[in-house]
């Protein structure tokens, strides 16, 4: 059976979002440190299981964006919910916007390289 810890967020990834929030003299035990990793990794667990119990009933495998902001507004946290909604919309234009960006840059280079090999060796090959 796994270690309890192993299924928790890592401490020093849980101080470092603390430390940001808070003014930079501000120093945080290691007990709230432990307390906070607890919570959140709880919320995460919490969340996730309702995501989880939405895909199963669909016959489904894989938990997704939608499936988390829809398990947060199911289980009340529609604050939290709407905040990922507008996350999740936001992260998709831009790796929507990034796809077409890497395939102009693609194209370009492709169009500075000059035709293939393949090609020259069609037309030069007698």
């Amino acid at each position: 059976m796994a270690n309890e810890h192993d299924k928790m967020l890592p401490i020093a990834n849980v101080g470092r979002i603390m430390k940001q929030i808070l003014p930079p003299t501000a120093k945080i035990s290691k007990q709230a440190k432990e307390t906070m990793q607890e919570c959140a990794s709880e919320f995460i667990s919490f969340v996730t299981g309702e995501a989880s119990e939405r895909c199963r009933k669909e016959n489904r495998k894989t938990v997704n964006g939608d499936d988390i902001c829809w398990a947060l507004a199911s289980l009340g946290f529609d604050d939290c919910s709407n905040a990922v909604v507008k996350y999740l919309n936001k992260f998709r234009e831009f790796e929507q916007e990034r796809a077409a960006m890497n395939q102009i840059n693609e194209d370009e280079d492709e169009a500075a390289a000059g035709p293939s090999n393949s090609s020259k060796s069609k037309y030069h090959s007698k």
